[in-house]
């Protein structure tokens, strides 16, 4: 695999158009690059800040040779592209991430016997593919125990939580869909992600350990630094896991952190992460700053500083309508709206990040305006 360095000008290709797209783009912008973006829905946030937009499938060949064609470098806002089709572009493109990470992590059995091979501390999980399998994992694993796809899947979707044998009906009518993946549920005292960044000279930065908590299997919040001594352990971790997978750029590795406070990785996103986002305001360097950094073949900083404490609220579709009328009056909210045309409950259209010096404090406050969130 050969890189090159970007000089000041040059095209950045994306693959994806979404919030991360358009933030790793105004990102690039900053630093003097030109950006072009590939995404099949024609008002995607990010087509609106590219020089280039090229309105087309993921799967397009003829339009991902395009893009590959006027881009000086190719990147990618998610991983849910044909590792196929990535790697024979690779091949013959300056795609720095390659496609060993995607072929890898897109499906959740591979991502798992990685991580097993990798000696990271994760949860018991087998391979399901019938009933039999289930009842397998009812003796092995036990209730309660999650079902999820081995392939797709995000934000709670194509998973099942089985607490009883009164879920398996459930569960099969899943499993007869697409392979599965059985994993132990484990007893949650807090979830916690740490994002990092490598560049092609194997310099590696570390942004700070980060606190979320979901609701609805949603990201609800962020809160920086994380109210727990595990970053040593998250950097560990994280390390062996670089060591079996190929990264250049920002990924980002998630950890349950059980009762007992044992780390164990549950899923690792190989590009910039929902949880990332409070370092837009918080940090010296971004995650997309950081990234683009990386796979233009730049140099990347010696280590990332937090600024300042911070707590990152997502806003979902339901939110819009109900805070609208709070925003104008929070200058200390740094408000991103995306720009998706179509508003939905329970879908991602923005965030806020408040700096602070009294999180737990603030942490109560913004909780209050949110907990009007329809349902």
């Amino acid at each position: 695999m050969t890189y090159s360095n970007l000089n000041l000008g040059d095209m950045i290709g994306i693959v994806g158009g979404g919030q991360l797209g358009k933030m790793m783009a105004q990102s690039a912008q900053r630093m003097g690059f030109k950006v072009a973006i590939l995404d099949p829905d024609k008002d995607c946030p990010a087509q609106y800040v590219a020089h280039e937009f090229i309105n087309a499938e993921f799967s397009d060949e003829e339009a991902l040779n395009k893009l590959c064609e006027i881009s000086d470098v190719v990147t990618y806002e998610f991983e849910n592209i044909d590792a196929k089709q990535l790697d024979k572009l690779s091949d013959q493109f300056n795609i720095p991430q390659g496609s060993s990470a995607v072929s890898l992590l897109q499906d959740r059995l591979t991502e798992k016997q990685t991580l097993q091979a990798a000696d990271v501390n994760i949860v018991p999980f087998l391979e399901i593919t019938s009933e039999d399998d289930i009842h397998k994992a009812i003796d092995e694993i036990g209730f309660p125990f999650i079902i999820k796809t081995r392939f797709g899947g995000y934000d709670g979707k194509g998973q099942i939580v089985i607490q009883s044998e009164r879920d398996i009906h459930d569960a099969m009518k899943l499993v007869h869909e697409t392979n599965c993946v059985a994993e132990q549920f484990i007893p949650l005292y807090k979830e916690v992600s740490i994002t990092v960044t490598r560049d092609i000279y194997d310099h590696v930065v570390y942004f700070p350990l980060q606190e979320n908590e979901h609701r609805n299997q949603i990201l609800y919040k962020t809160i920086v630094p994380a109210r727990i001594d595990l970053e040593e352990k998250a950097i560990q971790e994280a390390n062996k896991i670089m060591s079996k997978i190929h990264f250049i750029g920002t990924f980002t590795v998630e950890f349950f952190v059980s009762e007992d406070n044992e780390l164990y990785v549950n899923e690792i996103a190989p590009r910039p992460h929902n949880s990332g986002h409070y370092s837009i305001e918080a940090c010296d360097y971004s995650q997309f700053d950081t990234h683009i950094l990386a796979v233009a073949g730049w140099h990347l900083p010696k280590q990332v500083n937090l600024l300042s404490p911070a707590i990152m609220m997502n806003l979902l579709g339901q939110d819009l309508d109900l805070l609208q009328s709070e925003f104008y009056k929070h200058p200390d909210w740094h408000v991103h709206i995306y720009g998706k045309t179509i508003n939905k409950q329970n879908r991602k259209m923005g965030h806020i990040t408040k700096l602070s010096d009294h999180i737990n404090q603030d942490e109560k406050i913004l909780n209050n305006k949110f907990e009007g969130r329809k349902s």
